[in-house]
């Protein structure tokens, strides 16, 4: 039977390691949320990295490691420390995030991790080959992948190949900056089947494609070799039921809510108001202007002293990345100075979290709150 081989940078699967025993756990991120239905009810495997590099495997722990995501219906693609620092902290976060999200100031081109970049998606490719069967369907996942397509076509060209991008796509006038540009692109271009989050990112793309490898686009159609490309917009969405029912579960028992919501609900005595801001803490997402905009707000209508508060969850990410160590600094700073200058005996104007919470929790604070502020400066699909 037929399978579809999805495949991203990491696994829907979180690997740890404790002294010799694994430790698995399901994958809290956008994509993996989003495609967990898929991989599951589907036949299929997952092909991604399993978050432990390889220096760190003895051949023991690689068989465990092996048996684990076999059962889960995954493969891992072997990755070492160096390929994590150069491929992934490097290029695909110093040079693709930033540029992708039009912070071109943020952007480091640095030729060894260029060719880190190209080195590891071969890796991927390597993996994917071995595990391909006549009319299996491969579906790459997002901008560490962007040479996949076409690593893949080349070896296996009569394989249907769908590529989606969850973050957005610049502009000809931003694309046209990147020195690999042609590479890039002609990368995305072995997919049969583009995806984009918006109309607006699917047309920066064709504009790209025929400005920069001056190819014919008609409408959403690429020509390229001897194939039409097909090139068009699918906005994701949320497991919009279970979000329903597990909020409907606490309202009908409040017998049974938790501590955090017995606890807000001490702070929240009628009068009293949050406002839930939820984010991963990224340069993108526009966390000190938001916490900004409540100092603003709170100046200008003082009268919400002591009735408004903001509950601040950033989410851990790429803590290794120096930009995001400074924004986390910053974060931390502006909160204090705020909470500092506003907070009085019984009311603090911000209280901000920087982990992850479980779900449970995360809807506690759903249906405890008045308004959610999610702001980001630039953004693919927003799934909080």
């Amino acid at each position: 039977m037929n399978k579809t081989i999805i495949v991203s940078n990491r696994l829907p699967l979180k690997v740890s390691l404790e002294g010799d025993s694994l430790e698995i756990t399901q994958s809290v991120g956008g994509l993996a949320t989003g495609m967990k239905s898929v991989h599951q009810d589907g036949n299929g495997i997952w092909v991604g990295w399993s978050g432990i590099p390889d220096e760190d495997l003895t051949p023991e722990i690689s068989n465990k490691v092996d048996v684990a995501l076999q059962r889960a219906k995954c493969v891992g693609v072997p990755l070492d420390n160096h390929d994590i620092e150069e491929y992934y902290e490097g290029f695909s976060n110093k040079a693709l995030w930033p540029l992708f999200h039009y912070f071109m100031e943020y952007t480091q081109f640095e030729q060894n991790e260029w060719e880190a970049y190209k080195r590891v998606n071969q890796k991927f490719a390597d993996v994917v080959l071995d595990n391909i069967e006549d009319g299996d369907t491969v579906w790459v996942h997002d901008y560490q992948l962007l040479l996949l397509p076409q690593l893949i076509k080349d070896k296996r060209p009569d394989t249907t190949i769908g590529f989606f991008l969850h973050i957005p796509f610049p502009s000809y006038e931003i694309i046209r900056t990147f020195p690999w540009r042609e590479e890039i692109l002609s990368g995305m271009l072995g997919a049969d089947l583009l995806g984009f989050h918006t109309y607006d990112y699917e047309r920066h793309f064709l504009s790209s494609v025929k400005r920069i490898l001056r190819l014919d686009v008609q409408f959403n159609q690429i020509s390229y070799h001897d194939r039409v490309i097909i090139v068009d917009s699918f906005p994701m969405g949320i497991d919009y039921v279970k979000f329903h029912d597990a909020a409907s579960k606490q309202n009908d028992n409040p017998g049974e809510r938790s501590d955090i919501y017995k606890k807000l609900q001490e702070h929240n005595n009628g009068d009293n108001k949050l406002i839930l801001s939820i984010d991963r803490m990224d340069y993108t997402k526009g966390i000190p202007n938001r916490i900004k905009a409540f100092e603003y707000f709170l100046d200008k209508f003082p009268e919400y002293k002591e009735v408004v508060r903001l509950v601040m969850l950033a989410v851990p990410s790429r803590s290794n990345v120096p930009r995001y160590q400074k924004l986390k600094r910053s974060t931390d700073e502006l909160v204090g100075r705020i909470n500092g200058k506003f907070s009085t005996i019984s009311w603090t104007p911000i209280w901000y979290f920087y982990r992850a919470v479980p779900f449970d929790e995360l809807i506690d604070l759903y249906i405890s709150s008045e308004v959610a502020l999610i702001t980001p400066i630039r953004d693919g699909m927003n799934l909080v």
